[in-house]
């Protein structure tokens, strides 16, 4: 099949994608993915997967309902679809949800690897200013992402902790989009992660944290970000802010009932 054909057609029912069509609409890009049961490289699949992640990164606030897809993809994508690039430690093709695995998987550490830090150009209305915020944005939108995928149980702890211990590896003069990331991951995930197994784990990032939210290095805004991560866990992880996720249109309407 022409790329541009299920390129388009995939990123066509992306747009579309809501909560309240969710069902729906997944299912139309579940069946894109096991066109892949056709060939001997997974490429409709992984292109699918590679789309979602852009728009994941792109829209942090819907990060919850495309980690939601991934979910759904890996559970219910066909066995059949099959890469014949990559096997498993027995020696058979890896297929359906581990290649969906696989593939977001590796997304997710080419990414986070490659990194966000960015110069942020002095004029506001430059394009080099309009795309160093760009990468900024996906920087963060791919934290809130993993995490999200990690309360789904698609990543393990172990691979939380590393990114953790990634974003804290720099105390003296810690950069501001890791430090800012780091405080989206802690928020996101912090509750999960801060279990009696971690409790000597977490006690050591934060003690970090706490030396990093004094650090003059940084911005106000920063250094008090950190210091709301720190009161979140005081408070047992109870946020008094309601998180700013994505909502279906009866509970906007709900919402809006309510503030009359």
């Amino acid at each position: 099949m022409d790329p541009a054909v299920f390129d388009r057609q995939i990123r066509s029912l992306l747009n579309k994608l809501t909560l309240d069509n969710f069902d729906t609409v997944s299912d139309e890009l579940l069946k894109w993915g096991d066109r892949s049961a056709d060939e001997t490289d997974g490429r409709i699949l992984r292109h699918l997967i590679m789309l979602v992640f852009q728009k994941a990164t792109d829209e942090p606030t819907w990060a919850s309902m495309y980690a939601r897809l991934c979910h759904k993809l890996m559970s219910q994508t066909s066995s059949k679809v099959e890469d014949h690039n990559l096997r498993t430690k027995e020696g058979s093709y890896l297929a359906g949800g581990y290649l969906v695995r696989k593939y977001l998987l590796t997304k997710c550490q080419e990414d986070f690897e490659r990194g966000w830090k960015v110069e942020m150009p002095e004029d506001l209305e430059s394009e080099e200013y309009y795309d160093a915020m760009k990468i900024k944005r996906r920087g963060l939108g791919l934290v809130k992402f993993i995490g999200e995928l990690f309360l789904l149980d698609m990543l393990t702890e172990r691979i939380m902790h590393e990114c953790v211990k990634r974003l804290l590896s720099n105390v003296d003069t810690p950069e501001e989009e890791e430090t800012e990331s780091l405080a989206k991951l802690i928020t996101t995930v912090g509750k999960k992660l801060d279990r009696p197994q971690a409790k000597s784990y977490m006690d050591a990032y934060f003690a970090r944290i706490q030396t990093m939210s004094t650090n003059k290095h940084l911005t106000s805004r920063i250094r008090f970000m950190l210091k709301d991560v720190i009161d979140l866990r005081q408070a047992n992880w109870a946020s008094r802010v309601k998180s700013a996720g994505p909502k279906t249109i009866a509970e906007i309407h709900e919402e809006a009932e309510r503030k009359k």
